[in-house]
């Protein structure tokens, strides 16, 4: 999966429309192959990007966890480290 899709899930503050939107824009380029779809495939690719953000909305709004929320600084700091140490 591409690795610039990260999870939304359980983090505070919630994850936006626009995080949700920037996860649904890379998962269907991904799938369809295309970074710019042409002219012809420009309304499907949206079309299906601006669905994809739909039930990614719905499925954060309905799962439930026990967990206390991420900080999501803290998420990133941790992910730059990993990548220090990983790459030098």
């Amino acid at each position: 999966m591409c690795r610039n899709i990260r999870p939304l899930f359980n983090y505070d503050p919630p994850s936006t429309k626009e995080d949700m939107y920037a996860a649904s824009l890379q998962f269907v380029r991904k799938v369809s192959g295309y970074t710019k779809p042409s002219q012809v495939n420009e309304e499907a690719f949206h079309h299906a990007v601006e669905q994809v953000a739909e039930t990614i909305d719905n499925l954060l709004a309905r799962l439930e966890t026990n967990a206390p929320p991420r900080d999501r600084e803290k998420e990133i700091e941790k992910a730059r480290e990993r990548n220090r140490v990983r790459f030098g």
